[in-house]
């Protein structure tokens, strides 16, 4: 698949260049920016082709970001999620040609709904998320990000909630995330190339023009996380969680 010819105007570099730009963002910055490049790519490239595209540009992303928060991290939620991440990349493999990816959109939306209203109104009333101390919250979140991930890489704002739900303070909180994506999205490089063939010489040829903007987009993304106080980031986060779960509902 020749992805250059799928590049007819400068509207879709546009796009590409935007869409890596926020994905350098999220990465250093407010998980869940990204998901707002996913349906850009998707109207440029196609929903599947776009999956394949995107991968190394948020696996450049992952990179930078390990590599400034690279002693940041609470590790114990890391490896709490990636076994029920691993799982997560199996159940998506074997009902991908079953469920219509829309129908997934819409399951993945209302899932995280579900979950954003209890942690929204613990927040509200002041009280420590009780749901957060059982042992199967971290892996159930675990699997629904690696499920997620797989289908469209839209795992962002499952992240972003969990992290948020356990309190966890703005440095620790990008981090995390940081480590436990570089990780997942490492090892769907070769699921997406072998099983499903959507990492070419030509995706990976427009990925590398993208580049200056994955690294612009992931200094504005530390840029904005030393401005932000702590629960400026919080507040924010949360904002940007909430549309991005929006997005998957409509």
């Amino acid at each position: 698949m020749d992805f250059f010819m799928w590049i007819q105007s400068p509207t879709d570099w546009g796009m590409l260049f935007l869409s890596a730009l926020l994905i350098g963002m999220s990465k250093t910055g407010i998980q869940g920016i990204s998901l707002l490049a996913v349906p850009l790519m998707a109207m440029t490239f196609g929903a599947k082709p776009s999956t394949g595209l995107i991968l190394p540009i948020l696996c450049m992303a992952d990179l930078i970001a390990v590599l400034y928060y690279r002693r940041i991290a609470e590790w114990k939620y890391v490896l709490k999620l990636l076994p029920a991440a691993l799982a997560g990349f199996a159940v998506a493999l074997l009902v991908d040609k079953h469920v219509p990816p829309a129908e997934f959109k819409h399951l993945m939306g209302g899932c995280l709904f579900a979950v954003l209203v209890v942690m929204l109104w613990s927040e509200w009333k002041g009280k420590e998320n009780s749901l957060s101390s059982y042992w199967w919250y971290g892996p159930l979140f675990g699997l629904l990000g690696g499920f997620t991930t797989m289908i469209g890489n839209a795992a962002g704002p499952v992240m972003a909630i969990y992290l948020l739900s356990v309190k966890m303070p703005k440095y620790s909180f990008v981090g995390t995330n940081a480590w436990f994506f570089l990780v997942i999205n490492y090892l769907k490089i070769p699921v997406q190339v072998l099983a499903w063939d959507n990492i070419t010489l030509s995706s990976l040829a427009l990925d590398a023009c993208t580049v200056p903007f994955v690294l612009l987009g992931g200094v504005l993304g530390i840029l904005l996380v030393k401005r932000l106080p702590e629960k400026g980031f919080r507040y924010f986060t949360t904002a940007v969680t909430c549309v991005s779960v929006l997005m998957l509902l409509v």
